[in-house]
């Protein structure tokens, strides 16, 4: 008897950490493909050339569409990407 309410409380702490995580997932994912599409855009339109590297990928899932901006006014003055 004992052994399963261990069991469930085990099992209640292991779903609440994973909704956790994959919530936070979901939201960077979101943020990355927002961030990318912006880049995109501004790739095609402003005939920037801004590579896709594991860096600007990082920023924008951390910062969505603002990291993407930052990626373009820092690419625009010639300080990075």
């Amino acid at each position: 008897m004992v052994t399963e309410i261990v069991f469930l409380i085990v099992a209640i702490i292991a779903a609440i950490i994973l909704w956790k995580v994959l919530k936070t997932v979901k939201n960077m994912a979101i943020n990355t493909v927002l961030g990318l599409v912006v880049l995109v855009v501004a790739n095609l339109v402003l005939g920037l050339n801004i590579a896709y590297t594991w860096v600007v990928i990082l920023v924008c899932a951390i910062a969505g569409v603002f990291g993407a901006l930052l990626i373009i006014v820092l690419n625009y003055f010639g300080i990075a990407f």
